[in-house]
């Protein structure tokens, strides 16, 4: 291939730092999605539907979207998503109604979902099957930088003193706007061209869904990832809640929450020397297992010390999950058919992400509000043992090997080496 068609070695770092600002933009803009409501007269109830919709309104296109990039370009997913995520942000801070905040909080979902399936089916055509591990982790390592800063700049941000909080909270998510268009700077040349012989090759006849969920290790993947993504929201929107019930400022939570998010990126940073020491299959399995004990634990009445240790290792052992699921999705789904898997896995997140948080809110108002976090325990338990399960028959941390699609999705010359920093010269 010639030089001038390589997106560079430095494609991955490049794709690291634009996800790191649309995270960042949107883990920014969805509370201050939450106060601009409040200050619109919402109740609850309205949060959650306008929540809801950020998360329900991408389900539909989840899927079509994988099927295009399987069979297409990745690269153009990305300026479109950040664009829809910009435009939402900054649409939602000049909305005088709560129809419409619940709009174009779905168009900023929507937005986030297209960025998220670009960048993972880039990252997975662009990486040797032994890469992939590191360099899905590595990738995430963009989401828990925008996690971690995003809600403390729109704490910053937003004000209710002196009823400021209409026009904080606008200013936020215009703030949060800018922020997304920051990444456009890292999104030159991201993905290999194709060659003019690919362009005109045959099409790649559709693999169906069925086939794809039935492919062992699919099944396994979403349900761990749904499994480890679920702990995390939750134990970000419900700590606050255990912290006012034992006394514990809401500055200390802050404080606790941002100590989970560190872990998280101090996880991906060593996954390559765990992979290398367990294997995936022993990594998936042992983290999710301790993550599980560690969620039930905070049901117990820890001192502060003890709960920032128990977050601490927690927050390290959720950074295991979603990377490594989604090299176990690409690596078990058809080759063809691999980013319509990675779709379906951020499809099985979204509704992680709508049932977990009802599922929580009915069990707290029962059994209190320590009870989401056992629900947790049993979730993260059964993640563990598909992990397992989904291990049997293959050499810990060996990717399988997996036959060529006839018509690759993103033909090109012949493959180069990789370097030793998972780039190609």
């Amino acid at each position: 291939m010639p030089r001038s068609q390589e997106p560079g070695r430095s494609w991955l770092l490049r794709l690291v730092i634009a996800f790191a600002f649309a995270q960042g933009a949107v883990s920014m803009a969805r509370p201050a999605v939450s106060y601009r409501a409040l200050s619109l007269g919402a109740d609850e109830r309205a949060i959650g539907v306008i929540t809801g919709v950020y998360a329900l309104l991408p389900l539909f296109a989840a899927v079509p979207l994988g099927r295009r990039t399987d069979h297409g370009r990745c690269a153009p997913l990305l300026p479109f998503g950040v664009v829809l995520i910009a435009g939402g942000c900054a649409l939602s801070g000049r909305a005088g109604s709560l129809t419409a905040m619940a709009a174009w909080s779905g168009v900023m979902g929507l937005g986030h979902l297209c960025f998220v399936i670009g960048a993972q089916s880039i990252v997975a055509r662009q990486s040797a099957p032994a890469e992939q591990d590191r360099n899905f982790g590595h990738f995430t390592i963009g989401a828990s930088l925008g996690q971690l800063i995003g809600p403390i700049a729109a704490g910053y941000v937003i004000s209710e003193r002196d009823g400021a909080m209409a026009r904080t909270s606008a200013l936020a998510l215009i703030v949060s706007a800018a922020v997304a268009a920051v990444s456009f700077g890292s999104l030159w040349r991201i993905e290999h061209r194709s060659t003019p012989a690919a362009r005109h090759a045959e099409p790649v006849a559709k693999v169906p869904v069925g086939r794809i969920l039935r492919a062992r290790g699919v099944p396994a993947g979403i349900f761990i990832s749904l499994a480890v993504l679920s702990a995390t929201d939750i134990l970000t929107a419900y700590l606050p809640v255990v912290g006012e019930h034992r006394g514990i400022a809401p500055a200390t939570i802050g404080l606790l929450l941002s100590l989970r998010a560190a872990a998280t990126i101090a996880c991906r940073l060593v996954m390559t020397p765990m992979l290398r020491v367990l294997g995936r299959t022993a990594l998936l399995t042992s983290t999710c297992l301790l993550a599980g004990l560690l969620c039930a634990g905070i049901a117990l009445p820890v001192p502060v010390a003890a709960l920032a240790a128990m977050l601490a290792v927690l927050g390290f052992c959720l950074g295991v999950g979603q990377p490594l699921s989604m090299t176990t999705v690409v690596q078990a789904a058809p080759p063809e058919a691999r980013s319509t898997a990675l779709a379906l896995r951020l499809t099985g997140n979204r509704l992680g992400q709508v049932a977990a948080p009802a599922s929580a809110g009915l069990i707290a108002g029962v059994a209190g509000t320590a009870a989401p976090f056992v629900m947790l325990g049993a979730l993260l338990l059964a993640a563990a043992g598909l992990a397992t399960r989904g291990g049997r028959g293959q050499n810990a941390g060996e990717p399988p090997a997996l036959p060529e699609p006839r018509h690759r999705p993103c033909p090109r010359g012949p493959e180069p080496q990789l370097t030793d920093d998972g780039n190609r010269p």
